[in-house]
């Protein structure tokens, strides 16, 4: 499947949490293109779609490769690289991102510290130019804010040339679950809809999962305050939403 979309990968240089955002004008786009591994890297595959080429250079930094060595030894087995988009974090260093000569115009992309945005079929380079100016200017944010606030920017100057279908956000703080996994899978306007729904679980959901058993300490008892909290119906709880009808 092709999926010509923008992206950013990205990790926070405070709490060493990796992260990705994605939106495109196809259904369902963080389910196909994002790839994240605790304590290893975080991955968006696009364009013509390889998850193939996620996984290897997951495991190439699993083994202890730095991303850009790592994505050059992913696309080396990979035929089609001319037809790829992919943009990689890691635990450490900077990012790296590849876009081959048959990606769909407008394609590109940019690396900088802790982050790579890439992006093809847009309306031009002044949407991954908004999103790394977004991100980098948000450096004293939580990562799902500044990954949010950076799609945010690209929709806002042009997107995906196509239109709107889907978002994406996720964040790992290194456990083996996910401290935000976040999809609209198909809305007219997924990003607005994308913080909306953000907005929600960082009030409702957030501080369930910072109560959740971690590998390096003992499980502990749900906090009693977050049990009060989503023993309500959820228009009663911080922020709304959801409905009290069974």
């Amino acid at each position: 499947m092709k999926i010509n979309t923008y992206s950013i990968v990205a990790r926070c240089g405070r709490s060493r949490e990796l992260g990705a955002a994605v939106a495109s004008a196809v259904p369902a786009v963080g389910a196909i293109c994002l790839r994240l591994r605790p304590n290893i890297g975080a991955v968006s595959t696009q364009s013509w779609v390889n998850p193939y080429l996620a996984e290897s250079a997951l495991d190439a930094m699993a083994r202890g490769l730095e991303c850009k060595e790592a994505l050059t030894a992913a696309l080396a087995n990979d035929p089609a690289a001319s037809m790829r988009q992919i943009g990689v974090i890691g635990a450490t260093g900077n990012g790296a991102a590849w876009t081959g000569a048959e990606c769909t115009d407008w394609a590109g992309q940019i690396v900088g510290k802790d982050f790579a945005v890439q992006g093809n079929m847009l309306t031009g380079s002044e949407t991954i130019n908004a999103m790394a100016q977004a991100f980098t200017a948000s450096i004293d944010l939580p990562l799902d804010e500044r990954l949010m606030r950076s799609l945010e920017a690209a929709q806002a100057v042009g997107g995906d040339k196509r239109g709107r279908q889907s978002a994406a956000l996720a964040v790992n703080s290194g456990e083996a679950y996910a401290r935000i996994d976040l999809r609209v899978d198909e809305h007219p306007d997924p990003v607005a809809e994308l913080r909306r729904i953000l907005t929600i679980a960082t009030a409702q959901l957030a501080p369930f999962i910072a109560g959740m058993p971690r590998a390096a300490a003992p499980p502990q008892p749900a906090p009693t305050s977050v049990v009060e909290m989503l023993l309500k119906s959820p228009p009663n709880r911080p922020s709304g939403g959801g409905s009290r009808e069974p």
